[in-house]
């Protein structure tokens, strides 16, 4: 019986998908893909860095974390 449920579940989310990448998106200039790479990359640094200071103990590597993200929230406000 699980069996059953599980495929239907698997059946469910693959007609879901199918329904989200027949959606039409518009087509970005190069420039505005770079743009959005490079605000992916940003916010991705910027979780790996808050991620990194709810553990550190060095108040010197803190300090260098803490300027890091403030330059990282610098950039990704422009």
């Amino acid at each position: 019986m699980a069996r059953g449920w599980e495929s239907k579940s698997v059946e469910a989310q693959q007609a879901e998908a199918g329904e989200k990448t027949s959606a039409p998106r518009s087509r970005l200039s190069p420039e505005e893909a770079a743009n959005r790479r490079k605000r992916e990359v940003l916010r991705l640094s910027r979780q790996r860095i808050t991620q990194q200071l709810a553990s550190v103990q060095n108040p010197h590597h803190r300090k260098m974390l803490e300027d890091a993200l403030a330059e990282l929230d610098r950039k990704l406000s422009q």
